[in-house]
């Protein structure tokens, strides 16, 4: 195990089948964009990096030859094999800077929401090394909360989240966790050297939510989990007050939601 990440790994640890729950499916229009970038229409491999529990590698089960899942966290892969049936995706162990591939094997490497717990520029290199010339490395993530079409219920999520902030800044974590803020991704592509060409894109689509799912996506945070598995109760974090207005806003009827991601693009 890699010692410098192992608060990030144990920050995904215990709550893998609430994660696969409740987040959301990559954007469908997603593939066609990165497969015609990479002039790939069926790609003989694509490598998801950081696959945690397969939601983002399951998405290229019928668009590609092969799918790896990268992924260093036991209780993350361990979900992602019992979700996964299609006889071309396997998950290994190990981290987006020692994926222990071969050179120039892959068309195209995502990273689903899980660049901001990754050292940059050595995943970058490693990137660069896996990918064939004209390879496409595709880094996205969502905007948080998605837009529930109901204000009161999005003005509640954001309340308990940064009473929780609050409440992190006081909390002592044992294991320290290293993290990158997602706003600098692309200029950090942009001064690698790992890539021709950069860019980002915003994309969005719809899944369907309610209040149970809205409870379930702020439970997927690692960051609320950690306090939680640390012995910070509901109430000091605001999770009570949360869940009752979940429930008054939303109920439990699905409707459309709007799902919002960024994707930072690099050629190699």
């Amino acid at each position: 195990m890699n010692d410098d990440f192992s608060g990030n790994m144990e920050r995904f640890s215990g709550f893998a089948d609430q994660y696969d729950k409740y987040r959301p499916s990559p954007p469908a229009v997603l593939a066609d964009l990165l497969t015609r970038m990479a002039n790939a229409l069926r790609p003989a491999l694509v490598v998801d990096l950081g696959s945690g529990t397969g939601l983002s590698s399951r998405y290229w089960g019928d668009k590609a030859e092969q799918v790896i899942g990268v992924e260093p966290t036991l209780d993350m892969r361990k979900q992602a094999e019992s979700q996964t049936e299609a006889q071309n995706i396997i998950y290994r162990e190990g981290f987006s800077h020692q994926t222990g591939l071969p050179d120039k094997s892959s068309q195209i490497i995502t990273c689903s929401q899980s660049l901001h717990w990754m050292e940059p520029q050595t995943t970058f290199e490693e990137a660069a090394r896996i990918l064939i010339p004209g390879g496409v490395f595709a880094a996205y993530d969502y905007d948080w909360p998605p837009t529930t079409n109901n204000w009161e219920a999005d003005a509640a999520y954001e309340e308990c989240m940064a009473k929780m902030c609050e409440v992190e800044k006081r909390y002592t974590d044992p294991k320290p966790i290293r993290i990158w803020d997602k706003s600098q991704h692309l200029a950090r592509m942009r001064i690698s050297g790992c890539f021709r060409y950069t860019k980002e894109i915003v994309l969005h689509h719809i899944e369907p939510g309610n209040a149970e799912r809205l409870v379930g996506i702020l439970l997927s945070q690692g960051s609320v989990m950690t306090l939680l598995k640390g012995g910070v109760s509901e109430s000091q974090i605001g999770l009570d007050t949360f869940k009752q207005k979940a429930h008054q806003a939303l109920g439990m009827e699905l409707k459309p939601w709007y799902w919002c991601s960024r994707v930072r693009i690099g050629i190699v």
